[in-house]
């Protein structure tokens, strides 16, 4: 068969839904500043869809360094990888900064978080380590573990006790191989916005021998007394032998870093494939990034006006009687009963009737009978956007406990 073929007849789990998806519940269009209210198809909406937790994208002194560097340098220097030209001295000056904040020996600045994971699990280990990691791991990582030619083990989600299980199995194998054991979950879990049990997880290294590498792209800058993660949150940053975080998050801008020991990083510097073959992270962003670090220590105001959006948010929502899950992170899912044909109608009650943007996830990411709105504070957001979300989210609620949304899709076509 020809592989064209294929596609005619199978688009993938997600691509099953584009005929009628694209460009309103899929791939749709925000224009304007990034800010809590942005434009969707000609009108205004009250958006809480954007990663854009301490309101640094649209900062005065952050675009002030993006416009004057890139004004400078353009948006192609330096040229080339790290390891052949791309090479300079602020990237080094950020690596030093993060390393700090970080309490790490080391950094390694990444051009891109999603490939520097997949290419981080890639080079730590080889077919006679074992990796045991958390069911629910981003999508990076589970890219990661296919380029793994040796055995690895999943926990389901959270579970503790499994994971002592599987570490277990791995420790009689590694016995065996002479290999190492590598354990990888992440500080906040993306979609359901609960954390990942770290401290748990580290303690295990009194009766296990494991080396730790956490995720961090939700937690970065969010989570912890000054912004350092979900490792400062749980009192156990010196457990975690390998630090990951994106600066698609909290910096609002493109890339990221590994903090290790020295050795580690040096290694990983000489090793991963994503930087080794790939172009160095531009000036424009790698001094946007000094830059957005810089505001991360010197604003705590900017975190506390984010969880005060985001405690708010919550408590009127749970309070209203919505499903928020197991979150203890800013990021808000709110679950609904419903299949794929009333959800199209909900979501267009919610952007066309209430003027309220936010992203919507369905099967496969969720089971078939549940609908997750997945709600995104920020700073920026204010206490009166939070009360009209709310009685918004009242009255959606109100519709589908009387099961007024019919059972066919939303025509939103103009």
């Amino acid at each position: 068969m020809d592989i064209f073929d294929k596609i005619k007849s199978n688009k993938g789990a997600l691509g099953q839904y584009s005929d009628f998806a694209h460009g309103y519940f899929a791939f749709p269009k925000l224009e304007g500043e990034i800010a809590p209210r942005m434009m969707f198809r000609g009108k205004e909406v009250l958006t809480w869809s954007l990663n854009n937790y301490l309101g640094l994208a649209n900062n005065p002194e952050v675009r002030k360094v993006d416009a004057e560097v890139a004004a400078q340098y353009g948006l192609a220097y330096p040229m080339g990888a790290r390891m052949m030209s791309g090479q300079t001295t602020n990237h080094e000056r950020f690596e030093k900064m993060a390393s700090e904040f970080e309490q790490k020996e080391d950094a390694y600045l990444l051009n891109y978080g999603y490939q520097g994971m997949v290419s981080i699990i890639d080079a730590l280990v080889d077919r006679h380590d074992v990796i045991v990691y958390d069911s629910e791991s981003h999508a990076c990582i589970m890219d990661g573990l296919r380029l793994h030619i040796g055995k690895r083990f999943v926990f389901p989600h959270n579970d503790i006790e499994n994971c002592e299980k599987q570490l277990q199995r791995a420790t009689r194998i590694t016995q065996e191989t002479g290999g190492g054991i590598l354990v990888i979950t992440e500080g906040v879990f993306g979609m359901a916005g609960d954390l990942g049990k770290l401290d748990k997880i580290a303690a295990l290294k009194s009766k296990y021998n494991f080396r730790f590498l956490v995720d961090d792209a939700h937690g970065f800058g969010t989570m912890g007394n000054n912004g350092r993660g979900t490792g400062e949150h749980f009192g156990v940053q010196d457990k975690i032998d390998v630090y990951f975080a994106t600066f698609a998050k909290s910096m609002a801008g493109i890339g990221g870093f590994v903090a290790s020991t020295k050795e580690v990083i040096n290694y990983l510097r000489y090793n991963l494939r994503s930087q080794i073959y790939a172009k160095s992270l531009p000036m424009a962003m790698t001094l946007g990034a000094i830059k957005r670090l810089e505001l991360i220590q010197a604003h705590p105001e900017y975190r506390e006006n984010l969880w005060t959006i985001v405690r708010a948010l919550q408590k009127g929502l749970k309070e209203a009687g919505l499903n928020l899950g197991r979150t203890e992170s800013p990021v808000t899912p709110v679950f609904l009963k419903g299949g794929v044909t009333q959800v199209t109608q909900l979501i267009y009650d919610l952007r066309e009737n209430f003027n309220v943007f936010c992203s919507v996830v369905i099967y496969p990411v969720v089971p078939r009978d549940v609908v997750m709105l997945r709600l995104i504070p920020t700073a920026g957001h204010s206490l009166a956007d939070v009360e009209y979300t709310i009685k918004a989210f009242k009255e959606i609620k109100r519709k589908i406990d009387n099961d007024e949304y019919p059972n066919e899709i939303a025509n939103f076509s103009k």
